[in-house]
C-alpha cells in the first residue's frame, strides 16, 4: 500500500490520464475511521477551501492529530489565511521581487505566479520558489505582485488542484513527482518564542504611519531573533489583547482614540506597553507639552496659550508671522502661520471651535528640523528633516497631495552635543519610552519644538545609520521590560 495519499476535493477532479497516486476524496478521509490507523503516511492535500472549519482544514487538523505528514500544516494555513501574519515574512522576497520585475514594460502592473511544490515555470523566480515553500509549506501556492512605486507581493494563498490549469499540469505532475522521490522534511525550523508582543497597527494608514511596510516587517524579524513572537493586529482585535505579552504600537496616537484605548488597556493588565498611556497623553496635547517643558526651563519657540479673547496678549508678546497650533495635531497638521492680524483673527476663530485653547508660538525659520529619536533615555537615532520646497514645514498639506521635504540621518558623533543634551532633557521630562524630539538649531540656541510619543521609523530613514540594529534595540528593550516583569 502506497505510504502516501492525495486528498482532493471530490475524486472525479483526478482525470483520467493522470498520474497513478493513491487518490482519496477529502470527506472520505475525514469520516472513514480506517485512516486513524495507518502509520507512516504523507497526505497532499490539495483541497481548493482551506479556511477556518472547511474539509480542506479538517483534513490537515485530523491529518496531524492522526500522526500523519501533511502539507500544508495548519499552521501554515494559519499564517496564509492574513497578511497580517506572514507579512513578516515578505521584506526579503519583495527585494527579490523587485529586482526579477523592474524591467517589465510599464504596462504591466500585475503579475500571478503558480508554485508547485516549491518550483516554478520561469526560470528567473526558481530560487524565490524555494523560498517560499521553505516558508510556507503548502503544494500550490498562487503569489500575486503589483507594481506601485516598486514591485511588491500583494498576496500569498495557499490553492488547490482546481488553481492548475491545462497547459500546467505537466509541469505540476513534475515537481510532485520530484516532491515524493524526496525524504520528508519540516517547513523552516522557527526558534522556539519566550514571549508574544503585538504591533498595532493601521493597514489604511499609509502616507503618514509611524512605520512604512518594510520597517514592520524589520520590526517583527528583530523581535524573533531575541525570541519575542511578534504579530500586527488591527483595531479589530482589541478582544485578543490579553493573548500577548506586550504592545507595541505602530500608528499615530491620540487621546480620543482607540490606540490609548489599547494602551491603557495593555497598562492594567500589566504588559509593557510602548507609547505607554502617560505619554501619549502627555505628548499629544501641545498645551501639556508647553508648560511642561517651560516648568523644566527646557528652551522652546517663545510660546502663548491663549483662550478666545486673548488675542491682543499674543500681539503683545510675539511679532508677525506666528504660528498657531491646535493641542493635538500631528505631522503638521493643525500648525498654521499667520502673518497679520486679519489672518490671526481668522484661522483663530477657526481653530477655537475644536478646542478652548490654542498655542502661539513665535515663527523661528530654520532649513530643517533635528529629528532626535530616544528610547529609555538612549538616543536611537539622529535625522534632519528639511522643509518641503518652496513651504515652511516639513510637510506640506495645502495641496491635493501631501509633499515632504527631504532627510538625512547622521552618525551620532555629527550632531552637536547641546542637540542630543537638550533632546535627552525634553524626553526624560516625558518618560522612559520610545520618543521622536523636534527641535530648531539658530545659531548656538538649540529649541524644542515638540515631544512625539509616536516617531516614525520608517525603513532607509530612521535606520539608515543603524540598519536592523536599530530595530533590534527596540526589541531588546521589550524583552528587558517582559523580564523585568517576570522577576
Amino acid at each position: 500500500m502506497s505510504n502516501h495519499i492525495i486528498l482532493v476535493d471530490d475524486i472525479t477532479q483526478w482525470k483520467k490520464g493522470f498520474p497513478d497516486y493513491a487518490v482519496v476524496a477529502v470527506r472520505d478521509y475525514l469520516v472513514d475511521p480506517s485512516w486513524s490507523n495507518r502509520r507512516t503516511l504523507r497526505v497532499i492535500n490539495l483541497c481548493r477551501d482551506t479556511d477556518y472549519h472547511s474539509p480542506g482544514y479538517y483534513a490537515s487538523l485530523l491529518a496531524e492529530a492522526r500522526g500523519h505528514k501533511v502539507i500544508p500544516s495548519v499552521r501554515t494555513l494559519q499564517d496564509l489565511s492574513r497578511k497580517a501574519l506572514y507579512g513578516s515574512e515578505l521584506s526579503d522576497l519583495d527585494r527579490r521581487i523587485e529586482k526579477l520585475f523592474r524591467d517589465q514594460p510599464a504596462e504591466v502592473t500585475r503579475f500571478e505566479v503558480l508554485v508547485c511544490f516549491g518550483q516554478c515555470e520561469a526560470k528567473g523566480m526558481r530560487r524565490l520558489a524555494t523560498a517560499l515553500f521553505d516558508t510556507f509549506r503548502a503544494p500550490l501556492i498562487k503569489v500575486e505582485l503589483k507594481r506601485d512605486k516598486v514591485w511588491h507581493i500583494t498576496s500569498i494563498r495557499s490553492v488547490g488542484l482546481k488553481a492548475v490549469k491545462r497547459p500546467q499540469r505537466e509541469f505540476f505532475f513534475a515537481a510532485m513527482a520530484g516532491y515524493l522521490r524526496r525524504p520528508w522534511r519540516e517547513s523552516r525550523d522557527r526558534r522556539q518564542m519566550r514571549y508574544d508582543l503585538a504591533i498595532l497597527y493601521d493597514p489604511q494608514e499609509q502616507t503618514l504611519a509611524p512605520s512604512d511596510r518594510r520597517a514592520l516587517a524589520n520590526f517583527i524579524r528583530a523581535a524573533r531573533a531575541e525570541g519575542i513572537d511578534a504579530e500586527l493586529i488591527t483595531a479589530r482585535d482589541f478582544g485578543r489583547l490579553a493573548e500577548f505579552d506586550a504592545l507595541f504600537i505602530r500608528e499615530t496616537t491620540n487621546v480620543n482614540h482607540y490606540t490609548y484605548r489599547f494602551a491603557r488597556r495593555a497598562a492594567s493588565e500589566g504588559m509593557p506597553v510602548i507609547d505607554d498611556p502617560d505619554s501619549i497623553l502627555r505628548c499629544t496635547n501641545k498645551i501639556y507639552l508647553a508648560e511642561l517643558l517651560a516648568r523644566h526651563k527646557i528652551a522652546t519657540p517663545a510660546s502663548v496659550i491663549l483662550g478666545p479673547d486673548e488675542l491682543d496678549r499674543a500681539e503683545q508678546q510675539l511679532a508677525y508671522p506666528m504660528v498657531l497650533k491646535i493641542p493635538d495635531g500631528a505631522f503638521s497638521t493643525g500648525v498654521f502661520k499667520v502673518k497679520d492680524r486679519t489672518e490671526f483673527e481668522d484661522r483663530a476663530q477657526t481653530l477655537f471651535r475644536s478646542s478652548e485653547l490654542i498655542l502661539a508660538q513665535a515663527y523661528t525659520p530654520t532649513d530643517f528640523d533635528w529629528r532626535i529619536g530616544i528610547l529609555n533615555n538612549e538616543v536611537l537615532f539622529a535625522c534632519r528633516y528639511y522643509m518641503a520646497r518652496g513651504h515652511w514645514q516639513i510637510a506640506d498639506h495645502s495641496g491635493p497631495r501631501i509633499r515632504e521635504g527631504n532627510f538625512d540621518t547622521l552618525p551620532l558623533d555629527e550632531v552637536p552635543p547641546t542637540v542630543l543634551h537638550t533632546a535627552l532633557k525634553a524626553a526624560n521630562a516625558i518618560g522612559n519610552g520610545l520618543y521622536g524630539v523636534d527641535l530648531k538649531q539658530v545659531g548656538e540656541r538649540v529649541l524644542v519644538i515638540e515631544v512625539n510619543d509616536n516617531p516614525n521609523i520608517d525603513a532607509t530613514i530612521e535606520d539608515k545609520v543603524l540598519g536592523m540594529e536599530l530595530y533590534r534595540r527596540v526589541m531588546r528593550e521589550f524583552l528587558r521590560r517582559l523580564e523585568a516583569r517576570g522577576r
